[in-house]
């Protein structure tokens, strides 16, 4: 019977509001359905208060919890992630970014009596939240290896298609902002434009290949390619010979020159859908290829590099 929980806060302005939107989307949250009420002056049953618009974030767990006797040290809301470390640095990137000062509004990551770690933000006035995870996660069970977020040092290309600039454009946007708000250097990142998606593999195989030939003492000159471009079904049957190949190709070429390649190539039956997954509705493919990108590159270093494989 019960859906979900749903916390609401009001704000104090309209730039709180967004404020408070760009900052959890810069620490990755993903949106969910917000609203925009407007009336129209004198309409039957509503007010001038009533209008109002909301901006909603979603996480795959909530809680709703009591406490009897002594509270956490948090804020009251409490939000668990993954990896500390990397949401403190997502919290005070974001505050350098918007010229606050991280200093006083972001405390230092701190340990509580039960084994976890936090930190408090506060973006806005009044509006605090906490950051916490176990200190063993998995209580002693086997701990999986896997990927970090943070790209400092690593060297990137990103193939990116002419053809659907429209769309394609927005990508590469999204990948930047994945790319140097995860820690890379703008000098680090190559950007190789080609005219369609379908010399996308060929560009993309040319770099590893590069990279592969001039690896000497060390990592290669080149850590991960991410690959981007936008294919919209026609009337004929020449989206799917070249979706399958783009695919195909963009696949050998990883496998074969062990370069990490992330896949950003939207294949969309209309140019609507296209724009949703661009940024406008569904999240920035271009932006989730680049973390994927990112988090491939520190798997890859800590499974060959330290052994594991």
């Amino acid at each position: 019977m019960v859906k979900g929980i749903s916390l609401l806060r009001s704000t104090s302005s309209t730039a709180a509001h967004a404020r408070l939107a760009r900052f959890f989307s810069a620490l990755g949250f993903a949106s969910g359905q917000g609203w925009d009420q407007q009336f129209a002056t004198g309409a039957e049953g509503t007010s001038p208060g009533d209008a109002s618009r909301g901006v909603s974030f979603i996480a795959p767990l909530g809680n709703l919890e009591f406490v009897d006797g002594a509270m956490p040290p948090f804020a009251d809301v409490a939000i668990e992630v993954t990896s500390l470390d990397a949401a403190h640095q997502a919290a005070s990137a974001w505050f350098r970014v918007e010229g606050l000062n991280g200093a006083v509004s972001i405390s230092p990551i701190a340990e509580t009596k039960w084994k976890a770690r936090f930190f408090t933000a506060e973006p806005e006035a009044g509006h605090a939240f906490s950051f916490w995870a176990w200190i063993d996660p998995l209580k002693g069970k086997s701990v999986a290896v896997e990927g970090d977020l943070s790209a400092d040092g690593m060297k990137f290309a990103i193939v990116v298609a002419r053809w659907n600039a429209v769309i394609t454009d927005r990508l590469l946007e999204g990948a930047l902002d994945a790319l140097l708000r995860s820690g890379a250097r703008r000098s680090d990142i190559e950007i190789v434009r080609v005219p369609g998606a379908w010399e996308i593999p060929a560009a993309a195989r040319m770099l590893a290949n590069r990279a592969v030939k001039g690896e000497g003492a060390g990592r290669t000159s080149l850590d991960a390619i991410v690959t981007l471009g936008c294919l919209l079904r026609g009337e004929t049957a020449h989206y799917e010979a070249i979706y399958n190949e783009v695919s195909r190709g963009i696949g050998q070429s990883q496998q074969e020159t062990g370069i990490p390649h992330a896949f950003g190539v939207l294949t969309c039956e209309t140019l609507e859908q296209a724009l949703n997954r661009a940024g406008i509705k569904a999240g920035n493919k271009g932006f989730e290829a680049a973390a994927a990108a990112v988090e491939m590159v520190s798997l890859q270093r800590k499974l060959v590099e330290g052994g594991k494989v």
